[in-house]
C-alpha cells in the first residue's frame, strides 16, 4: 500500500509481526524488498547478516516511524479520529500526515531564512 501511495518503490521494509504473513512474505520476495520478518525454516549460509539487517531496520522503524506518528497523533488530533468508513479513516490520518509534513516543511524553511538574514 506505501508504495501505492507514494509511487515509490520499496527496498527495505520494516513491519510489525502482524504482517508477516505468507502473502506478504511471497510479495516481498517477489519484488527483492528486504524485510526484518522472522525467519520461517532452518537458517540460512548468511543468518548472521540476515539478523544484524532486521535488527537495523526494527531500530530505524521504531524510532523514525512510531516516534512520527506518536508526535503525529499527539499534536495533530489523530488519535481522536472518529471515521465511520475505512476510506474515511485512511483519508483523515493521510491528511492529518501531510498536515504534519508540511509544517515540518515550513519550519526547515523558516530556520534557513534566519540563518541567510
Amino acid at each position: 500500500m506505501a508504495q501505492s501511495l507514494t509511487h515509490t518503490k520499496a527496498k527495505l521494509v520494516g513491519a510489525d509481526a502482524i504482517y508477516d504473513t505468507n502473502a506478504n512474505r511471497r510479495f516481498a520476495s517477489s519484488n527483492n524488498i528486504r524485510t526484518d520478518f522472522v525467519r520461517k525454516g532452518r537458517a540460512g549460509k548468511h543468518e548472521q547478516q540476515r539478523k544484524q539487517l532486521a535488527a537495523q531496520i526494527k531500530k530505524e522503524r521504531a524510532t523514525r516511524q512510531e516516534g512520527s506518528f506518536g508526535k503525529d497523533k499527539k499534536h495533530y488530533y489523530l488519535s481522536k479520529i472518529k471515521a465511520r468508513t475505512k476510506d474515511t479513516e485512511i483519508l483523515w490520518i493521510f491528511m492529518g500526515i501531510h498536515v504534519g509534513n508540511a509544517l515540518e516543511i515550513g519550519r526547515r524553511m523558516q530556520k534557513q531564512a534566519i540563518k541567510a538574514a
